[in-house]
């Protein structure tokens, strides 16, 4: 019984160890994912709004992205509602923000972060088959009430009348057997694709991030838009896979112990309760029966009594 047991369990620990090799695998291959995303966009946030200071309405300021993230680009413009709805704005960076914006929900000033990814493009939004001609622009809005905050939630953004512009004066030059596409990544995690308005000039109604790609793999990838440190970070998935395997059998041992010890522990429970049943029972008398000694009762287990006296 032990054995079918620890067979059952063997099996059980297997199947479990497969499923956690898999998504240990998943999860360090997926470092372009929408969770990882919205992480950088939480500490771009964080780093633009450094940048006020001596704040004033209506002017850029460039920020400083974190040290680890070289090579990312950030500023913050900080605008009031109405004056955003009435007049837009022109020239924050590639963005021209038309009038019309409508902003949800409410609030009575807002910050404009604008994001350049540079070359973590492709390693923050990964784009199987196409190939980035310009970097990745993030716009997105945040209440501009505490200039302090962090990880503050993104307002929805939606421009009712006029798109917004997306100036890309840097994309590289598109080849002439390949049609170039503008895309935007959603917060959500979505992808669009729309075609260029002119040159190098894309529109959009709603904030996120923004790119011109080209749908082959056989354009060599610009240096500029490269993913940074690949080597490096490749060691470290190829270090955590390992680790991740090592630890799941080092679990699954653990568990096969942990399985034998308790079957042991009832084997021995078992034998302890039959010898106890053998020290309160009656010992038997052995006889020779045929050539075989076998323990016998006596003929009267128990003695009759007469239940009264009266005698016939």
């Amino acid at each position: 019984m032990e054995l079918i047991l620890l067979k059952h369990a063997l099996v059980i620990c297997l199947v479990l160890l497969v499923f956690f090799l898999a998504w240990c695998c998943e999860a360090q291959f997926t470092i372009g994912s929408n969770e990882t995303a919205r992480q950088l966009d939480s500490v771009l946030q964080d780093y633009a709004y450094r940048a006020f200071v001596r704040p004033r309405t209506g002017i850029p300021y460039d920020g400083m992205a974190p040290t680890n993230l070289s090579g990312i680009e950030v500023a913050v413009l900080r605008l009031r509602i109405g004056s955003l709805r009435t007049r837009g704005f022109k020239g924050y960076k590639e963005f021209d923000i038309p009038t019309g914006v409508i902003v949800q929900p409410y609030v009575k000033r807002l910050a404009f972060v604008y994001q350049n990814l540079g070359n973590w493009s492709s390693l923050y939004y990964q784009q199987q088959g196409f190939t980035y001609l310009a970097p990745v622009l993030g716009l997105l809005a945040y209440s501009a009430a505490n200039l302090s905050a962090t990880k503050l939630p993104v307002l929805d953004v939606v421009a009712s009348g006029s798109p917004i512009m997306i100036n890309f004066s840097n994309a590289r030059p598109m080849p002439n057997e390949f049609e170039a596409k503008c895309v935007r990544f959603d917060l959500n995690g979505s992808t669009e694709f729309s075609d260029l308005i002119s040159g190098n000039i894309c529109s959009t109604f709603r904030q996120g991030h923004f790119s011109i790609v080209v749908n082959s793999t056989a354009i060599a990838p610009s240096p500029s838009l490269a993913p940074a440190r690949r080597g490096k970070k490749h060691k470290s998935s190829v270090w955590k896979i390992v680790v991740s395997v090592i630890g799941g059998f080092g679990g699954l041992l653990l568990l096969l112990l942990l399985v034998g010890y308790l079957a042991s522990h009832r084997s021995k429970k078992k034998f302890r309760e039959m010898q106890k049943r053998e020290d309160v029972g009656e010992v038997l008398q052995m006889e020779q029966v045929g050539n075989t000694r076998l323990p016998v009762a006596p003929m009267t287990r128990t003695q009759p009594v007469i239940e009264n006296d009266y005698m016939p």
